[in-house]
């Protein structure tokens, strides 16, 4: 755990075995937890009164040579150069939206759903509002639709949508997120 892949693998038809695995066009990552996500189900079913779904984001980075090669996060703070000038340095990794199902005592279920992505480009918010008008992109095309994502499908799972209470931080103040858990 937390090792290299041929570290983890301790020889190269293991190794070799491995990224197999995770380059098979026809495993996802619904596939690889579906196991998990039924379990989530059943332990919800096994405890009474509201469940909280907590949705959130989360960062994996990745130090690479070429950044390109995994996707981009972010920008991170600055940091300082050889001649004591500051540049942003450009963050590569995976992003995560996850959906952690738990009781209002605060007893974890497990997750109801999770989305992970790269983006193939980073641009601030800022250089991306002088190009498009954010209003204007339908919400499907957004990455805020994540969220509208992760509800649909842990709601579906539980199965029980008048017992889940989904909580979110500021990004999800989004009407549509509003409309899909009144509907």
């Amino acid at each position: 755990m937390g090792q290299t892949i041929p570290f983890a693998c301790q020889d190269w038809a293991s190794t070799k075995a491995a990224y197999r695995f995770l380059c098979n066009k026809r495993v996802n990552e619904h596939d690889i937890l579906s196991g998990h996500f039924q379990a989530s189900a059943e332990r919800l079913r096994a405890t009474q009164g509201p469940v909280l779904i907590v949705q959130d984001t989360t960062t994996f980075s990745y130090q690479r040579e070429r950044t390109e090669l995994v996707g981009y996060t972010g920008k991170t703070s600055i940091r300082t150069a050889r001649h004591g000038l500051q540049q942003p340095l450009t963050q590569c990794g995976i992003l995560m939206h996850s959906s952690l199902a738990i009781t209002a005592e605060g007893l974890p279920l497990g997750l109801a759903a999770v989305k992970f992505w790269t983006r193939s480009q980073f641009k601030g918010c800022m250089a991306l509002k002088r190009h498009v008008n954010p209003t204007r992109v339908p919400i499907e095309q957004k990455e805020s639709y994540r969220w509208l994502e992760n509800m649909r499908q842990s709601t579906a799972l539980l199965g029980e949508p008048a017992r889940c209470i989904h909580i979110g931080d500021r990004e999800s103040d989004i009407d549509e997120l509003f409309c899909t858990a009144y509907d």
